[in-house]
């Protein structure tokens, strides 16, 4: 192993103690998740390292790049090669950048970022220098403790979205439909509350969402309240009916493509979801009425498109005279079908061929029930996070 000479250790002292202050307090907790499914492996230490870093957001990952694994990551390597295998005695930081081959600046930004998520912890050796090591001694306490910091955290961080609450508990749609869109993988960044930054512009609805991961990865930019996605959270949080690409285009007046960029990130998070439009039903039926009407005529109407079997044979008579004189509107379709069912009139426009538009709104009616949801996610990938922890000690036994 080198040796540091003593212009080497003093350069390296200085630099590294220039950053030490991270350590010297508590760092402020910060963390990022990614859900990813359970690694194949239950007994192969590269694969479990690279699914933790991958699902703490350590690793940023571009296209094929680490194809073949991060097995040579420096956060990688320092899990794998030292914390792991010392998880007790820990790491002496005068020599581990020399070992590792790495900058004290690089050093100590890979030790940052495994501190404020709580898998490392740090003592002082009383020389300048600082000694590192598995937070509680092994990698599955050091996760159960990150669990439990994180768990209520983000409860506390939940608890501050009742005040901006609006959104009325009837959503005033005609049936109400749970949503049946496909999650997206859990992505969630979760900090401790801090006071507003000095940087102008900025609200605490905004810096709320910077903290979670909701306006990106490079939040800055859109840290102002009057960019597009603290906006658009404010229309979501007042609204009852889901949001269409469209209304919110016209609403808010950015383009649909990063509005949709915008409402997916609020989707990993669990605080939005994608549910059909049932609103619009009577205008999704008039339209699809007139187009089967003109494409395919009354026959096909009465017989296949459903007519006979779910409305009413007066309301029958009424719809089918209003379309052979091109009268029929939307107005007229709601109030004669008023007395057949919501769930029929779903029927009905499938049979039809018609299709009802998505929109998105908030997760639940109300602020407890938006919260159980991202809560009951957090916990699913926690529960994960400790079982590789646990085959990962088992693993390096």
């Amino acid at each position: 192993m080198n040796v540091f000479t003593n212009r080497q250790r003093l350069a390296f002292s200085c630099q590294h103690l220039q950053g030490a202050s991270a350590f010297t307090l508590a760092s402020m907790f910060t963390m990022r998740l990614e859900e990813h499914p359970l690694p194949t492996s239950r007994d192969d230490v590269d694969q479990l390292i690279d699914w933790l870093v991958a699902t703490l957001g350590l690793v940023r990952r571009r296209a094929d790049e680490h194809a073949d694994g991060d097995k040579m990551q420096p956060v990688v390597r320092l899990l794998r090669e030292h914390l792991l295998r010392r998880p007790k005695e820990g790491i002496d930081a005068a020599s581990l950048a020399d070992e590792m081959g790495l900058t004290a600046a690089s050093l100590h930004h890979h030790i940052s970022r495994l501190a404020n998520c709580r898998i490392l912890s740090s003592i002082s050796e009383g020389d300048g220098w600082r000694r590192h090591f598995l937070r509680a001694g092994s990698m599955s306490a050091a996760v159960e403790l990150l669990a439990i910091e994180a768990t209520a955290v983000m409860k506390l961080r939940m608890a501050t979205l009742e005040k901006w609450w609006k959104r009325p508990e009837d959503p005033s749609l005609d049936v109400e439909l749970e949503s049946t869109d496909r999650e997206l993988p859990f992505r969630l960044w979760i900090s401790e509350p801090r006071p507003l930054p000095p940087v102008e512009g900025v609200t605490e609805l905004s810096l709320w969402m910077a903290d979670l991961g909701l306006l990106g990865d490079r939040p800055k930019p859109q840290m102002a309240g009057d960019s597009l996605a603290p906006r658009l959270m404010q229309l979501l949080l007042q609204r009852g009916p889901p949001l269409s690409l469209d209304e919110a285009a016209a609403e808010l007046g950015g383009a649909k493509a990063r509005i949709g960029r915008i409402l997916e990130r609020f989707r990993a998070a669990g605080l939005v979801e994608r549910v059909a439009r049932t609103d619009r039903l009577s205008t999704n039926l008039w339209t699809a009425m007139m187009t089967q009407y003109k494409r395919r005529g009354e026959d096909w109407i009465l017989l296949k498109g459903g007519f006979n079997r779910i409305i009413p044979e007066r309301q029958i008579e009424s719809l089918t005279k209003a379309l052979s004189k091109g009268k029929l509107t939307p107005e007229m379709v709601e109030n004669e079908l008023s007395k057949v069912a919501p769930a029929e009139q779903m029927l009905l426009l499938n049979l039809l061929g018609g299709r009802l538009p998505l929109g998105h709104r908030m997760v639940g009616k109300n602020t407890v029930s938006n919260s159980a949801k991202l809560m009951s996610r957090l916990d699913r990938v926690l529960r994960r996070m400790k079982r590789v922890a646990e085959l990962l000690d088992k693993a390096m036994e």
